[in-house]
């Protein structure tokens, strides 16, 4: 028995025993997560879903999580002053091996869905504990801000090391990341971002906050802000 199933953006052949390279998930090693999205099963009998077959899941055991091979990307702009740039990449995999396969009952199953690690699933299950955790009550002049904010639910959490000012009146060139330009850095001083050791101290939760308040979706992952910014940092 086969199952094609569906993670990370990508489709996969699966059968039970298989060793499998997919974009990171949210778990440790040695933990068994089921990915709920199959769009075909096959065998004896074949079962097409439209567009998922109702009840169908693969579970995996979580081996390790690994790297991919590095990919240099090389821009040259002849006519911009001919500007360069060499940039490393290297993906966050997570290697697993396949287990069972269920034609059905995979939505009662109980085991722990497959959520990629930067998904904004991931950070909403992250942020719903912390809504469940119990608050203490807001003073009287936050409790009226919160009132007059507008209804806008910001995934992710908001990073704890935001300051109020550059320290010693003096910010990082943040347009040396790729992609900050003068507006863009500009609203990170807003937020209270100045400094790359900031950025580079971001988690997937803070990473999902930033991109909500920054109105773009996965510039700072497609980018690769945390390399470059621990880079910039370290020099």
């Amino acid at each position: 028995m086969f199952a094609v199933m569906k993670t990370g953006g990508k489709q996969y052949k699966v059968q039970s025993g298989d060793m499998l390279r997919v974009e990171k998930l949210a778990a440790d090693a040695g933990e068994t997560v089921q990915f709920n999205e199959i769009l075909m099963l096959g065998g004896d009998t074949v079962v097409v879903g439209a567009p998922m077959v109702d009840g169908a899941a693969v579970q995996a055991e979580v081996v390790d999580q690994i790297k991919g091979e590095k990919v240099i990307n090389f821009v040259k702009r002849r006519r911009k002053h001919g500007s360069q740039r060499t940039k490393g990449h290297r993906q966050k995999l997570t290697l697993v091996r396949i287990g069972d396969i269920l034609a059905t009952g995979g939505d009662k199953s109980g085991v722990k869905a497959a959520i990629g690690a930067g998904s904004v699933a991931g950070v909403a299950v992250a942020a719903v504990a912390a809504k469940a955790a119990p608050k203490k009550a807001a003073a009287p002049k936050k409790a009226a801000k919160a009132a007059a904010a507008p209804d806008v639910e910001i995934a992710g959490v908001e990073p704890t090391n935001l300051l109020k000012e550059a320290r010693g009146g003096q910010p990082d060139d943040l347009k040396k990341i790729s992609g900050v330009g003068p507006k863009l850095e500009g609203t990170l001083h807003e937020i209270g971002v100045f400094h790359f050791d900031q950025i580079s101290a971001w988690g997937p939760a803070e990473i999902a906050y930033m991109d909500d308040r920054l109105s773009f979706k996965g510039r700072i992952e497609r980018d690769d802000w945390i390399a470059q910014a621990t880079q910039f940092a370290a020099e």
